[in-house]
């Protein structure tokens, strides 16, 4: 009886089963959803202790502040007009700023335990301070918003598992786990406007690193994977194109992302025929040729005075010595 009267009690604490709690200024209750609504543009937020909290960029007044109970955020990012946060029990929700909200809760098998580092070398032995900074920074890498025009999108990637959520209303759209022995790399994840691309390491039975590669996310299309080293890197250069570096000997190359398909050097066989081109387009070899080939040849310091007839050969150079010429009577 004891044990159902805690509870009961703990759970009337609780205003909805994931804990929410939505304050004011002062942390008065929140006004009523929609009874008073601002535009989210004008609003900063912000994570503050354990809570996510807006501020009005106008003035810097706190709007309101969004808590669970039991949890703490660390870290939020916007998909169109809404903030994702993500929270250190593994839950992941969505706020609308406008009018504080709370629009759909997801829980993330595996994320808490990332996050905290579980079962990691040396973990035990971190002090607060360092694992609070661990799973800020972990947070923040786990969670990818693609701002796809009218449909926006969010991927939650863990080293074991990645899930792709529909914002509009936090729907799953695909879940995937990457192939035995081998790990997904959040730290190492990027995202642009259409997709998300997660890299991946694989080891042998010795633990020894043997191969990789990079994975692409879309919700309106087919994925796609590519073949790379264990350390590949992707650097975002725009919108759409990435960049990814696989080691000192193969050269960097970029893949737009919006096409889904690598972009084809100048130069190249295929080139006329490419589905992407470089973005600022190949010059006209023709056009490379110098249309005056003298213009960048050095003067020669030594050479004697240009003649009448610009075809006429160059005469002998004068002698270097004060004595008359011989040949001279």
């Amino acid at each position: 009886m004891l044990v159902l009267a805690a509870g009961a009690a703990a759970h009337a604490n609780k205003p909805v089963p994931f804990g929410d709690r939505v304050a004011g200024p002062g942390d008065a209750e929140a006004t009523p959803v929609n009874s008073q609504s601002v535009d989210s543009a004008d609003l900063d937020l912000k994570v503050v202790g354990p809570a996510l909290e807006a501020y009005h960029k106008a003035t810097g007044e706190r709007a309101w502040s969004y808590r669970r109970e039991g949890a703490e955020a660390l870290s939020v990012a916007m998909a169109g007009d809404n903030a994702i946060v993500v929270w250190d029990d593994g839950l992941v929700t969505s706020v609308r700023p406008g009018d504080h909200e709370v629009r759909w809760h997801r829980a993330v098998p595996g994320l808490a335990d990332y996050l905290r580092a579980a079962g990691e070398p040396g973990a035990d032995k971190r002090t607060e301070a360092q694992r609070k900074q661990t799973a800020t920074q972990r947070a923040a890498a786990a969670l990818h918003t693609v701002q796809r025009a009218g449909s926006p999108w969010l991927a939650v990637v863990t080293p074991n598992l990645t899930m792709g959520l529909r914002d509009v209303d936090g729907d799953l759209r695909y879940n995937d786990r990457p192939a035995n022995g081998c790990l997904y790399d959040p730290l190492r994840t990027v995202h642009t406007d259409y997709a998300v691309l997660i890299p991946r390491s694989c080891t042998n039975g010795s633990g020894v690193a043997v191969s990789g590669g990079i994975t692409g996310y879309r919700l309106d299309s087919n994925g796609w994977a590519m073949s790379t080293g264990p350390t590949a890197t992707i650097k975002v250069l725009d919108a759409s194109r990435v960049e990814i570096t696989d080691g000192p000997i193969v050269p960097p190359r970029v893949f737009d992302t919006k096409a889904a398909a690598p972009e084809t050097a100048c130069g190249a066989v295929d080139a006329p025929f490419a589905a992407v081109r470089p973005q600022d387009g190949c010059a006209d070899p023709s056009a490379q040729s110098n249309p005056n080939p003298t213009a960048d040849v050095p003067a020669a310091t030594d050479a004697p005075a240009a003649t009448g007839d610009p075809a006429a050969p160059a005469g002998p150079a004068a002698p270097a010595t004060d004595q008359p010429d011989p040949a001279q009577p």
